[in-house]
């Protein structure tokens, strides 16, 4: 079996950006830019909104217009009063819809608006998913992004000047493991990320991420942390067991190997 390249965001500083449509490890278009957020983060987001914001999510309706296999949806969903999910692929079971177009979906209600608009955006769009969710939000906008997000000054005019500002930007203080195409424990083996002698590197990142909230008329900007919590909001099934890639592993391990 021929390793896979490393595709540990350890040895990246920001997500790899693609503009063609080769397939990543599991046959997604690297084009889309597909890096699930783990589940915990979303949770740790939400619990932000709550107890910093006084929101009460029970009586909302978040929108996920990035939403891929559902990892931040299904947070989203023990939080919030409703959650609405699409894509512009069809990962699994949701709304089809390019987020990048002008309008609203076909599906949507007519004059429908839903509260929040919460999502962890392409990295190619996340400017023009920025612009366009905070049109379609009626009570706010959450964008997960690099720590680094903040930074240029091309950034900065579009999305940053002070008429536009958001109104809090939230850095977690542990590092949030975003791989391409999968989702993977921090620390777990990966068995899509193999060493020369097939054998799979633990998932780590050396990327910071944030959340950036945009709430109407508020443009003073904040900085706040999310605490550490991931092992406190990790639950049993937030991770995909991805049994098929360990059984082709499994068929190349000699006796007395890794398996």
């Amino acid at each position: 079996m021929k390793p896979a390249g490393n595709r540990s965001t350890a040895v990246m500083q920001r997500r790899e950006a693609t503009s063609d449509d080769r397939l990543g490890p599991r046959g997604f278009r690297t084009s889309l830019d597909y890096f699930p957020t783990p589940p915990w983060a979303t949770r740790a987001a939400c619990e932000f909104l709550i107890e910093q914001l006084g929101e009460c999510l029970q009586m909302q309706t978040a929108w996920e217009p990035a939403c891929g296999e559902g990892f931040m949806t299904r947070p989203l969903a023990e939080y919030f009063g409703h959650v609405v999910a699409s894509d512009v692929q069809q990962y699994s079971d949701h709304r089809l819809f390019d987020f990048t177009l002008p309008g609203m979906p076909a599906w949507a209600p007519p004059l429908w608006r839903p509260e929040w608009i919460f999502t962890n955006p392409p990295f190619q769009l996340a400017g023009e998913f920025v612009r366009l969710a905070r049109q379609r939000a009626r009570r706010g906008v959450v964008m997960f992004v690099r720590g680094a997000f903040t930074e240029g000054d091309e950034r900065y005019r579009s999305l940053f000047r002070p008429e536009i500002a958001p109104a809090y930007v939230v850095t977690y203080v542990e590092r949030v493991v975003l791989l391409r195409d999968r989702l993977i424990r921090d620390q777990a083996l990966d068995p899509f990320n193999l060493d020369d002698e097939g054998r799979p590197r633990k998932a780590s990142s050396a990327t910071s991420y944030a959340i950036i909230i945009w709430l109407p008329g508020q443009h003073d900007t904040r900085h706040r942390w999310i605490p550490k919590c991931r092992r406190r909001l990790e639950r049993d099934g937030d991770y995909p067991v991805y049994a098929e890639q360990w059984a082709k592993i499994a068929q190349q391990v000699q006796p007395g190997g890794l398996l």
